[in-house]
């Protein structure tokens, strides 16, 4: 009981090797009101977690998440999608604004934080779509709490928000001043090229959307922010070429690579599971993928992001191009980041890097992403050993599948700590969900 507590804890953490900003360290971490109070803890507390022979890193930050409320709760919905992510080891999201309605006004957003209250099981924020309409409006919509930043599609994806003219990317890029995160995928060319899709094979879908859709909107976009004076984010890269150009830019603009198309590779990606591995921007060839490696080996992408997108299998299984673009991803983000690590495609380092304390950096979370005394208890716990299986049992979000599942792997998150309180342990999840708003130091007075 707290009243018991002889050092004050109400939580400690004891035996497992803990991630610091300075390098790993065995030691007991105590947790008090939500916070990290003690690294190096002694005394009792009023819950123990025994993380002997387990991993102790900063709480997952998934930044890219596509949890379909409202509009589109037959593939997902806040609740069904952070249960997804805290069964990961998420800890944090940010939700993408193409839903029905789109989140594009304070009323959209006040309404998805009314929804997230009591329902959510991770802590979270909410993209403003942009449009044409509210371009002016972004300045305001940007400071609104619970929001982390303005969210551009240069091209059409899932649902209808869609700026693709300069002239109004450029009416958006000089309405605020935090960091914008982009889709850029070049709307008039892929328009052009809608020819080379061949009914049936998804196979077809990077010819459609080739490498030149995704450079060409990177260039523009590039341009654009340099004359605006803007902060971008650019978004689930996929060629090996806009790395090159994007590390040329780094003092205006970050960028983020996905599990997906670091692990997956067109050649063998269409013939196994067709439509399940249609997204976009697409999963490209192997070539593609081991280019992602280089320059992610170059410390190019500042974050990985899932880029969550579920459908049902029904939809799904229509056939290309009918099929819509998307795949699940928040639940096995971590997992298979950690068999990277485990084949040694990257340290456990750069994986902390490149999901918590990159995400802190570039976004300016308030009191996330490290594990540092005053900042909130943010954990996820991992088993660096562990093998197994991804199985559709294991899977928690409403769309039921994966195209990982049968994957085998080495690595697996086996704890969920949201400011102190333990919301996945071993695989049982928490009586409630007590998903909180994060906090931002563009809005932290505002």
């Amino acid at each position: 009981m707290k009243g018991l507590n002889v050092a004050g804890f109400d939580l400690k953490l004891t035996g497992g090797t803990v991630h610091l900003p300075g390098g790993p360290v065995v030691a007991d971490i105590g947790v008090r009101d939500g916070r990290i109070a003690e690294i190096g803890a002694t005394g009792d507390a009023g819950e123990t977690l025994d993380c002997t022979g387990l991993d102790i890193l900063p709480g997952v930050i998934d930044t890219q998440v596509h949890f379909r409320e409202p509009g589109l709760e037959h593939k997902e919905d806040l609740a069904t999608g952070s249960r997804a992510a805290v069964m990961g080891g998420v800890t944090a999201v940010f939700e993408m604004p193409n839903t029905k309605p789109n989140t594009d006004s304070e009323a959209a957003i006040a309404d998805k934080l009314s929804r997230a209250k009591g329902r959510m099981w991770c802590d979270h924020a909410f993209y403003v779509g942009a449009t044409s309409a509210n371009a002016d409006a972004l300045v305001e919509l940007e400071k609104l709490p619970g929001t982390c930043g303005v969210k551009i599609f240069m091209g059409a994806s899932t649902g209808d928000l869609l700026v693709s003219e300069d002239s109004e990317l450029a009416r958006v890029l000089a309405s605020g001043h935090r960091r914008v995160a982009i889709h850029a995928e070049d709307e008039d060319r892929m328009n052009s090229r809608a020819g080379e899709r061949r009914e049936g094979d998804p196979s077809s879908h990077p010819v459609w959307r080739d490498d030149e859709s995704a450079m060409l909107a990177t260039r523009r976009i590039l341009k654009l922010a340099r004359e605006a004076k803007r902060r971008i984010h650019v978004l689930h890269v996929t060629t090996p070429a806009e790395l090159e150009l994007l590390s040329q830019h780094k003092d205006i603009a970050t960028c983020e690579v996905t599990p997906q198309h670091l692990t997956l590779a067109a050649e063998e990606a269409y013939p196994a599971v067709g439509t399940y591995a249609q997204m976009n921007p697409p999963i490209r060839s192997a070539a593609h993928r081991e280019g992602l490696w280089y320059w992610l080996n170059q410390g190019v992408p500042d974050v990985i992001g899932s880029d969550h997108a579920p459908h049902t299998r029904e939809e799904k299984a229509k056939p290309y191009p009918q099929s819509p673009s998307g795949m699940p991803g928040v639940q096995t983000l971590l997992p298979l980041l950690l068999d990277h690590v485990a084949n040694g495609r990257m340290t456990l380092e750069r994986l902390i890097d490149l999901t918590s304390a990159g995400a802190q950096r570039i976004f300016g979370i308030v009191r996330k992403g490290r594990i540092v005394t005053g900042y909130d208890a943010d954990f996820t716990v991992v088993d660096l050993k562990r093998r197994w299986t991804i199985e559709e049992s294991w899977l928690a979000s409403r769309a039921g599948w994966s195209p990982f599942t049968g994957r085998e792997l080495t690595g697996m998150p086996v704890g969920t700590i949201i400011r102190g309180r333990r919301v996945m342990w071993q695989g049982d999840l928490a009586d409630r969900a007590e998903g909180e708003p994060m906090r931002f130091e563009a809005t932290a007075f505002g």
